[in-house]
């Protein structure tokens, strides 16, 4: 739980929710299985090639996925006084093109993402603009 208080946006009441809900699942391997379990990845219509976008899933586990949309929004509320994090980045981005809802979508999946990468690797939080190539997931040490 020490790890996910390092995420931006979540304190000790989301820390224990989140870690008491995915709790040590080994059925979750990838970091899409966890955003798609906590419900914040949209439903997406396909048909004759053309891909639609819709609303967020609401067959999810509830509790998940309100801890996340409860952190992007103590992100949004909070992005001018951390302005170079790249949550707060990503907020601003996409609020300016989409509005406040879907950007809070897309923070509350970015939050999902990255907890499953810091409960599997067991270490801190990190801003993705301070990895390096070799740090990033998916990127083995070798391409460096």
């Amino acid at each position: 739980m020490q790890w996910l208080l390092t995420m931006p946006g979540v304190g000790v009441i989301l820390a224990a929710t989140i870690a008491l809900e995915i709790g040590g699942s080994a059925a979750i391997s990838e970091r899409m299985h966890l955003a798609s379990y906590a419900g914040t990845t949209p439903r997406v219509h396909a048909s004759g090639g053309k891909v639609r976008y819709g609303a967020l899933r609401a067959d999810v586990n509830r509790y998940l996925k309100w801890a996340f949309a409860e952190a992007a929004n103590s992100v949004a509320v909070n992005h001018t006084r951390c302005p170079d994090r790249h949550v707060s980045r990503l907020y601003r981005r996409l609020r300016q093109r989409k509005g406040h809802p879907k950007a809070i979508g897309a923070v509350a999946r970015h939050l999902a993402e990255a907890t499953f990468h810091v409960l599997r690797q067991k270490q801190m939080y990190q801003d993705p603009s301070s990895w390096s190539r070799s740090d990033q997931p998916g990127v083995s040490a070798k391409l460096s």
